[in-house]
């Protein structure tokens, strides 16, 4: 039996105390639309500006790669930390985020940071091997500027919000440095990445000797910056109330269930949200017409595009199926290209747009070779495209085999383009499935499969389009997913709550 959880839900008669004097400092690897590599980005980029609507004084930290530089001209350098683990000092700088005017700090370190290639991997895809380093020195910063003898007296955060396993180390900081202040917490975004490295680090990182043991951030014999987090923040939440009772288990808890359970009555799911003005089928200048509930037939006018765009017939009928993923085992894309050619035999097309594993990536590339007016296959990350292909295609397939919760699907929903996806994490808690019950009761959204298995899958395509081909049925789904509030507006209601409940702590 899974231990107890926590979920926070927010209604609207609660009323939110004053947040004047509420400050969080919000740790963060990836932020769009300074970096991007995945989901981490854009809620790093969209909650912070939802915090901030509701009054919360919350200020970004990331690190100081080349492309946030770049993209941040005026940055201005506020303080000088020293006293750091091997590079002795940095600067930190102050900026605005782009459009949404919320202040980040960037730790200028260009030995660090300022480098070819990614946050994480170098140019030829591999780990950096200083990552540790790396992101030690961001979770130690982020400790000392939540200290009263911050270098940044003027303003010291209440909340020292955490992100995944880059982050990890600063609640352990913060717990062994004297005269703390803020109350600490992390957000599990993926339990699958949990920056484990050699237990040497713990010396060179100047982490307590005594914080190396199984209560604390030892995980069979490395120094682990996920664990670290979640053992010593003060609090933890998962971005979607199904993965935070997943994660509790062994199939999805990846060797840290016993923990997690162990602090079952700490742990809250808050589903995230979307930028719902980015992802806006009304208004969004990447396709060629706009569309929305009311006007679903536009939506044909981007698809023809789309097809002539790919290089695929180009055909209002014929079922255009879409995915926009990075191509590993975790996202079932090799379950999708396993029952392919049987979807491609019925008359479907296939667009897709993403990269990761060689072999899932040659797999695509072949079929596309086979069925060249049938599949386009574009490998990489296109900002434009996935917009596009969001758009355009009809069904949306997302079969992950856990998702902690998942941003495509919502997308899909927001753009009338019903998903396909398995009952896991935040796809769970975001797709109904469709039936005759859910039909006739206006809850209907997408398709939800049986298990994550090729046959569950293809059933679930075909049932798909089954009432793709009913077009009265396929617009009533399409307007109920688009016709959702997917925007962020509940869930920071539901964060600035927590937030609240670790200052009365």
């Amino acid at each position: 039996m899974l231990a107890s959880l926590q979920t926070v839900l927010i209604t609207p008669r609660i009323i939110i105390k004053s947040l004047s004097f509420v400050r969080i400092l919000f740790v963060t690897s990836e932020a769009y639309p300074l970096i991007k590599t995945g989901g981490l980005a854009d809620v790093s980029g969209s909650l912070p500006a939802a915090l901030r609507g509701l009054g919360a004084d919350i200020r970004i930290l990331i690190p100081g790669y080349q492309q946030v530089i770049d993209k941040l001209p005026d940055a201005r350098p506020v303080a000088h930390i020293d006293n750091l683990p091997l590079i002795g000092a940095v600067t930190l700088m102050l900026a605005e985020m782009p459009d949404t005017g919320v202040p980040v700090y960037i730790i200028h370190c260009p030995s660090l940071y300022q480098r070819a290639g990614g946050p994480y991997l170098d140019a030829s895809g591999r780990d950096w091997e200083d990552n540790p380093l790396r992101f030690g020195i961001l979770s130690r910063v982020a400790a000392i500027l939540s200290c009263r003898n911050s270098p940044l007296s003027d303003w010291i955060p209440d909340i020292l919000h955490c992100n995944d396993w880059q982050s990890g180390l600063a609640p352990a900081y913060l717990h062994y440095m004297p005269d703390t202040h803020a109350r600490s917490m992390i957000s599990l975004h993926n339990l699958a990445f949990q920056g484990c490295y050699p237990a040497h680090w713990v010396e060179r990182l100047w982490l307590p000797t005594e914080s190396y043991q199984m209560h604390g951030l030892e995980y069979h014999h490395q120094l682990s910056f996920l664990k670290a987090g979640i053992y010593y923040a003060d609090s933890i939440t998962t971005v979607s109330p199904t993965y935070a009772r997943e994660i509790q288990t062994s199939q999805y808890g990846f060797g840290l269930e016993g923990l997690l359970a162990s602090r079952a009555h700490e742990i809250h799911g808050i589903l995230n949200g979307i930028e719902t003005q980015e992802w806006n089928p009304a208004t969004d200048p990447y396709l060629v017409t706009q569309y929305d509930d009311r006007h679903l037939d536009n939506k044909n006018a981007v698809k023809n595009a789309l097809q002539s765009q790919l290089g695929l017939s180009v055909n209002t009928e014929t079922p255009l199926l879409g995915v926009v993923s990075r191509l590993t085992h975790q996202k079932g894309l090799d379950m999708f290209l396993s029952v392919a050619e049987t979807v491609l035999q019925q008359g479907c097309q296939i667009a897709l747009l993403g990269g990761g594993e060689a072999v899932l990536e040659q797999g695509f590339k072949a079929l596309a070779l086979l069925y060249p007016n049938q599949v386009s296959v574009n490998i990489g990350y296109n900002e434009p495209l996935s917009h596009q292909i969001m758009a355009g295609v009809d069904i949306f397939i997302m079969p992950s085999r856990f998702e902690p919760c998942g941003l495509n699907q919502m997308y899909g929903l927001r753009y009338g383009t019903p998903p396909v996806v398995t009952p896991t994490g935040g796809l769970a808690d975001s797709v109904v499935d469709t039936n005759a019950e859910t039909l006739r009761n206006g809850t209907a959204t997408g398709f939800v499969m049986d298990a994550p298995a090729p046959g569950a899958l293809l059933s679930s395509i075909e049932h798909a389009l089954a009432y793709y081909r009913n077009q009265k049925s396929w617009r009533k789904i399409q307007r109920n997913g688009m016709r959702l509030d997917l925007g962020w507006a509940h869930s920071a209601q539901a964060y600035i709550a927590l937030y609240q409940q670790l200052m009365g702590q």
